[in-house]
């Protein structure tokens, strides 16, 4: 059995391994380990409510209850731009027209903004390729909103998602190519690990400041604005099932989309709900691909838990869970659940 828990700092070593198997694009797992010993300390501090709200990381990791393993990592970051310059380009247009000679252009531009400064950011998914299979992948993105509908005080309105960009099998993303490289003379990777590190100020001192054409840019970059990594399509898909649209903002580096969505809005926060539970370890079938499939979190903030129940069964507004569920979501009597079902349209 699989569950959700928060990061703990003897899961630095798995992190590191999970940041190096990542590759280039996933700034948010930057394979150093200290970054990453600094990352889990913040979310440490963050699940003990000791850091100042909209300075909170809530890092989760997806664990098999059988081996110990980690099979992937995922992330909400409550508001982000305080700790660091939040940069982005916003995608406009530009319109020359003239009556007299009947000419009547738009033109894309680029604008280097902060605009999203200050929104909830679900971010830092990452699941092991021997691991993505079956609802795994899913349940590791989306369990975070039952953490949001749970702690709703604790969060921005807007909710957004950086997608990684384009790049093909060597790395090399022609975004960049086209554009970044012009003002930084260093190779994606460099640049994707030195914004990983949180080391920003260097865009500040080295982006142009006014508007970029996008026609100026060479054919192979235009051609990725906005367009998402192949591994990052499933992730992309699972945002778009629960409500995020693209938003018209892309990474400044690999021209990856940025999605959003307002947080009551997110289809898992609305149809989520907070129910009873008793224990019937005679439940039919768990694993049965072909019951309904919910996600299902104790209340609880640092002791925060979240299993998926196959086969869910239902009594008068109270869910089924086993005794070994029961044990993983570290509940007792009194205590309540929250849950929804992992897809759209299920009940």
């Amino acid at each position: 059995m699989f569950f959700i828990r928060p990061i703990e700092p003897r899961d630095l070593e798995e992190l590191i391994t999970m940041a190096d198997e990542s590759g280039v694009g996933v700034t948010s797992l930057p394979a150093n380990r200290q970054k990453m010993a600094a990352k889990i300390e913040r979310a440490v501090q963050a699940f003990l409510g000791d850091v100042d709200q909209k300075d909170a990381l809530y890092l989760f990791v997806l664990e098999d209850s059988e081996t110990g393993e980690l099979a992937g990592v995922s992330a909400i970051e409550s508001q982000i731009g305080h700790q660091d310059v939040w940069y982005n380009y916003r995608i406009g247009n530009t319109v020359h027209a003239s009556a007299e000679l009947g000419v009547h252009k738009q033109t894309k531009t680029l604008y280097l903004s902060n605009d999203l400064t200050g929104t909830t950011e679900v971010c830092t998914l990452f699941l092991r390729e021997r691991y993505r299979k079956g609802a795994n992948g899913r349940f590791l993105s989306k369990q975070r909103y039952l953490f949001l509908a749970e702690n709703q005080q604790r969060f921005s309105e807007r909710v957004i998602a950086e997608m990684r960009g384009y790049s093909d099998e060597q790395g090399i993303s022609p975004f960049w190519e086209g554009l970044g490289r012009k003002f930084f003379q260093m190779d994606f990777k460099d640049a994707d690990y030195l914004t990983g590190m949180g080391d920003k100020a260097f865009i500040a001192e080295l982006m142009p400041k006014f508007p970029i054409y996008v026609p100026f840019l060479s054919q192979s970059a235009q051609d990725v604005i906005s367009k998402v990594h192949t591994n990052t399509e499933p992730a992309l898909a699972l945002l778009k099932q629960e409500g995020f649209r693209l938003n018209n903002y892309i990474d400044i580096f690999d021209g990856g989309p940025t999605v959003e969505c307002r947080l009551q809005d997110i289809r898992a926060v609305k149809e989520s709900g907070v129910l009873t539970w008793f224990e019937d370890n005679n439940r039919a079938d768990i694993t049965n691909p072909k019951g309904d499939v919910w996600m299902v979190s104790n209340q609880k903030f640092s002791e925060y838990r979240v299993i998926i129940v196959d086969g869910a069964n239902f009594n008068n507004g109270s869910i089924a869970l086993t005794s070994s569920e029961i044990d993983i979501l570290k509940l007792s009597a009194e205590d309540k659940v929250r849950a929804v079902a992992i897809k759209p349209n299920i009940k």
